[in-house]
């Protein structure tokens, strides 16, 4: 089986889709902060949560529903700056996932990456993990959000955590846009075989 790519290459393709994975993996699971509320744990993401609060009607209290899930609605999500940290995180990771993707196509089919498409892949991962790494500042922006509050215990406000923690998610999205940035983008430099020159 032809491959377009060095040794390098390989290693590359491979970090690539780690990273990539590692940044889509954090990104959609609802672990981002950790708290509590009514005694049970809460967590958040930026799109999706972990336990709520509802009124039962039968016992005129709050109970919580211990379930995981999306919001109803993209309004729906507690802050403006989890919005904005949706959307500019969501890119990043479909950039990334879009060159590792290539990249391990490029292990089985011949003169698909170059050089000079290794160096582009290696910038559009670079531009990649630099949105996931703004979507994860501006993620800190909505902690003063009335649903983190009553989890932190009404103490917490934007880059303070209250009573809350940042969990593995948060952690795993930001290591995967890291490692993409400084690890991936430099192997890109070095992934293409020269192309062959055909005389026609």
């Amino acid at each position: 089986m032809a491959s377009s790519l060095t040794c390098t290459g390989v290693v590359w393709a491979l970090l690539s889709f780690l990273s990539a994975a590692t940044s889509c993996v954090g990104f959609f699971m609802p672990y981002w902060l950790w708290g509590s509320q009514l005694g049970k744990p809460v967590s958040f993401g930026t799109f999706r949560r972990c336990s709520y609060p509802v009124q039962d009607e039968s016992r005129q209290m709050m109970v919580m529903v211990e379930e995981c899930g999306r919001y109803a609605s993209f309004q729906g999500i507690p802050s403006a700056e989890w919005r904005i940290c949706t959307i500019v995180t969501g890119l990043g990771c479909g950039l990334l996932l879009l060159v590792a993707l290539t990249a391990l196509m490029g292990c089985c089919v011949s003169d698909l990456i170059s050089r000079t498409v290794g160096r582009v892949a290696g910038g559009i991962q670079f531009l990649g993990g630099l949105l996931i790494g703004a979507g994860c500042a501006l993620y800190p922006l909505g902690w003063d959000s009335e649903e983190v509050r009553q989890t932190c215990g009404y103490v917490s406000g934007q880059f303070d955590l209250g009573k809350c923690e940042i969990g593995w998610a948060y952690y795993c999205t930001g290591a995967g846009a890291a490692a993409a940035m400084l690890l991936c983008t430099w192997l890109a430099c070095f992934s293409g075989k020269k192309q062959k020159h055909y005389p026609y």
